[in-house]
């Protein structure tokens, strides 16, 4: 693989530069197997449609080609068509957004499906993202497979994390 770089100007990042070191969607950590790709999470609806609307040049045009983006947070364009996201302001305060990833989860989640690593940033956010597992356990204990109605919100907050809830 040829190691190239990305440089980020947008509205939460001037000048902020990252390196690919692994092949796009592949090379994950041991552990981490997510089951939507950042494409597939666009395209299903996730954020309300508001999520990375001022940075797509950084990204794959494709991955926005049948995305569902809004220029306001609008939940209808989720998936399960409700809100299941906290505002940005409640993550900065819980200490959960670093500086290399302003965004959060998925922003990083994108970059390193692109190929960025980052020693100590990745395994953090893994951590994040096994511990979501447990919401797919309580969907199968508390509601009959494939009830898309049953817990509409922790599904999209799973689908958010990159776990298919749809087939839950």
């Amino acid at each position: 693989m040829v190691v190239s770089w990305i440089e980020v100007n947008d509205r939460m990042q001037q000048g902020y530069r990252y390196q690919l070191t692994a092949p796009t969607g592949q090379d994950f950590h041991q552990g981490f197997a997510p089951e939507l790709t950042p494409a597939e999470m666009l395209r299903l609806g996730v954020f309300g449609g508001k999520y990375m609307t001022d940075c797509t040049d950084e990204f794959p045009k494709e991955w926005f080609a049948a995305a569902k983006i809004s220029s306001w947070c609008d939940p209808s364009l989720n998936f399960f068509g409700v809100g299941a996201s906290q505002p940005l302001s409640v993550w900065r305060a819980k200490g959960w957004i670093y500086s290399d990833d302003p965004r959060g989860w998925f922003q990083w989640y994108c970059r390193y499906f692109l190929g960025r690593r980052l020693s100590g940033e990745d395994e953090r956010q893994i951590g994040r993202w096994k511990s979501m597992k447990r919401h797919a356990s309580q969907l199968r204990r508390h509601c009959e497979p494939h009830d898309w109605f049953c817990r509409p919100r922790q599904r999209q907050a799973l689908l958010q994390w990159a776990y298919d809830s749809r087939a839950l």
